[in-house]
C-alpha cells in the first residue's frame, strides 16, 4: 500500500501543502513516486543517482517533500491543475507503484502524464486505462556516442528508442514526449539530428538546461550558455513546426550550429515544451535568473532574444 507521495516545493505551495510566495504558479501538479533508496539507475547528472550524495528529496534543483497521499488527495483541488505529471524512479515495485498511485489520481478527474524508464507495453497499456494520455521518455542524452558514458543505465540507447516506439503505438502519434537535456557533451548537430528524428517518429521533444546539482557526479560541469540554448529552442520551434529542415541549418567543423534559417521566431519557442500544460517554473535556475524555458509566453521578450540570436 502506497502511502506517501514526494510533491514539488512549487505545487505543495500551490494545494496549500506549504505556506510561501509562488513567482510562477504551476499549471501542472508534479508529482514523483515516494521511495527511500536511490535510483536502481546512475545517471551522472542526476541527485536520485544510485551512487549520488545528493539529498533523495531533490530532482533537478526543484525540492520534492514527502506528504501522506491522502493528505495530497485532499488539498489537491486548491492548485486548480490542468494536468498532473507523475515522475517515477527506478527501483523493485516501482511498477506497482505507479498503478496504485494512478488509480488514486482518477479521482482528480483531469489528464495524467508519467514519466518512466522503459516498461513492457502491457504495462502502458495499463497506464492508458487509467487515464494517461502522455508519456515522458527519459532519452536525455541526445547523443549515442556519449550517452553509455552519461546514463549510467539499465537501458541501453536502443532500448530508449524501442520504448518511444510503444509508447507511439499504443498512445498514438504526438504523445511520446522525449527529454533532452542540453549540455552534457554532445554537439548541436547532434542534438538537432535527434530532435528531428523524434519528430520524423512520432514524438515531441521537451528541452531542459543541464543544472550542476551538488553531490552529483557532474556537480562541477557548467551549464549550457543561455545563448546556445537559445539557438536550440529556435531549431527546435523550425523543426517541431515543419519550417526547417536539418539542411536549413549550418554547422562549424566542430558540429556548433552557427546560422538559423532567416525566418521570425514566435515567443511561444521560448517557452516550455512537452505536454499540454506543462510550465516546470524555474526548474532549470534560481528564481531571479532568466528562465532558460519560460513558464509563460507573456515572459518572453522576442526583440532581445532576436539580438542575442544575431
Amino acid at each position: 500500500m502506497v502511502e506517501m507521495i514526494r510533491v514539488s516545493y512549487g505545487t505543495a505551495i500551490a494545494m496549500g501543502l506549504i505556506k510561501a510566495r509562488l513567482l510562477a504558479r504551476p499549471t501542472t501538479a508534479y508529482l514523483m513516486l515516494y521511495h527511500q533508496g536511490k535510483c536502481m539507475n546512475d545517471c551522472k547528472f542526476c541527485p536520485q543517482a544510485r551512487s549520488s550524495k545528493a539529498g533523495s528529496e531533490k530532482l533537478s534543483r526543484v525540492t520534492w517533500p514527502e506528504f501522506p497521499i491522502e493528505r495530497v488527495r485532499v488539498y489537491f483541488p486548491n492548485g486548480n491543475f490542468r494536468r498532473v505529471c507523475l515522475q517515477t524512479i527506478d527501483y523493485q515495485g516501482m511498477i506497482d507503484d505507479t498503478l496504485e498511485i494512478l488509480g488514486m489520481l482518477a479521482d482528480f478527474n483531469v489528464p495524467i502524464s508519467v514519466s518512466i524508464t522503459p516498461v513492457p507495453r502491457d504495462v502502458l497499456e495499463e497506464f492508458k486505462e487509467l487515464g494517461v494520455d502522455y508519456i515522458g521518455v527519459g532519452l536525455d542524452v541526445a547523443s549515442e556516442r556519449i550517452y553509455k558514458e552519461i546514463k549510467i543505465s539499465r537501458h541501453s540507447w536502443a532500448e530508449m528508442w524501442r520504448f518511444f516506439h510503444n509508447v507511439v503505438k499504443v498512445f498514438g502519434r504526438g504523445r511520446a514526449v522525449v527529454h533532452l537535456i542540453v549540455g552534457l557533451g554532445e554537439t548541436d548537430k547532434e542534438l538537432l539530428e535527434t530532435i528531428h528524428k523524434v519528430y520524423e517518429e512520432g514524438g515531441l521533444v521537451s528541452l531542459f538546461a543541464f543544472t550542476p546539482i551538488k553531490g552529483t557526479a557532474l556537480e562541477n560541469l557548467a551549464p549550457p550558455p543561455i545563448e546556445r540554448y537559445r539557438k536550440i529552442q529556435a531549431a527546435h520551434y523550425l523543426i517541431k513546426t515543419g519550417v526547417a529542415g536539418l539542411e536549413d541549418f549550418e554547422f562549424d567543423e566542430n558540429g556548433n550550429l552557427i546560422r538559423l534559417p532567416k525566418v521570425d521566431i514566435p515567443a511561444i519557442a521560448f517557452v516550455t515544451q512537452g505536454c499540454p500544460w506543462c510550465n516546470r517554473p524555474y526548474y532549470n535556475e534560481r528564481p531571479g535568473k532568466e528562465p532558460y524555458n519560460f513558464p509563460d509566453v507573456e515572459l518572453v521578450d522576442v526583440e532581445k532574444i532576436k539580438r542575442e540570436l544575431i
